[in-house]
């Protein structure tokens, strides 16, 4: 009894490597396999028009001295792209704007995004003063990606953000990154 169930076993399994073993080298898988990695290859800079943009999460600093991280997180509705770097992140007030420093300790790096890929950034701030000389009333975030034209904007009310000196906010931006990661 136990040999005929082996038997069958035995039998499927040699039939089922024959119908894998194809034998057929039409080339199709070579095209194929070629033009994938010419579509790798041929991604350039991510354009803000390609790009879908959303705020969020969101670890709003609950009162003046507390740190708060903002991350925006963008959607490639375009071909195949690259990110590489950092954003430039602009926060505006009635009063002006004040350039976001990057942030020293992240190491920025090429970020093949593909169709329907996503991407994050970080604007990680310390919350100031609200009306406070040492503080900026921020409205507006605009960032800008890199080696592109056009900027993106969102709206801030996640309260004033604390200035180091002059006008440079206590706050730094960090490189993109794989949405997951």
């Amino acid at each position: 009894m136990r040999a005929v169930p082996l038997t069958v076993t035995a039998l499927a399994a040699a039939l089922l490597l024959t119908a894998c073993g194809g034998g057929d080298d039409s080339g199709s898988d070579t095209d194929a396999s070629k033009a994938s990695e010419s579509t790798a290859s041929a991604g350039g800079a991510c354009a803000a028009g390609d790009l879908g943009q959303e705020v969020g999460p969101v670890n709003a600093a609950p009162a003046a001295g507390d740190s708060g991280n903002v991350t925006v997180t963008l959607t490639n509705k375009g071909a195949e792209c690259t990110l590489n770097g950092f954003p430039t992140v602009d926060l505006t007030s009635d009063g002006g704007s004040a350039s976001v420093p990057k942030d020293e300790a992240a190491e920025a790096q090429a970020l093949t995004l593909p169709a329907q890929g996503t991407a994050t950034f970080t604007i990680t701030y310390v919350r100031g003063a609200d009306g406070g000389d040492e503080s900026l009333a921020v409205k507006t975030v605009k960032y800008g990606l890199p080696g592109g034209s056009a900027d993106q904007s969102f709206p801030w009310s996640y309260g004033d953000v604390a200035l180091k000196s002059g006008k440079v906010p206590d706050a730094t931006v960090s490189a993109f990154q794989q949405a997951g990661d």
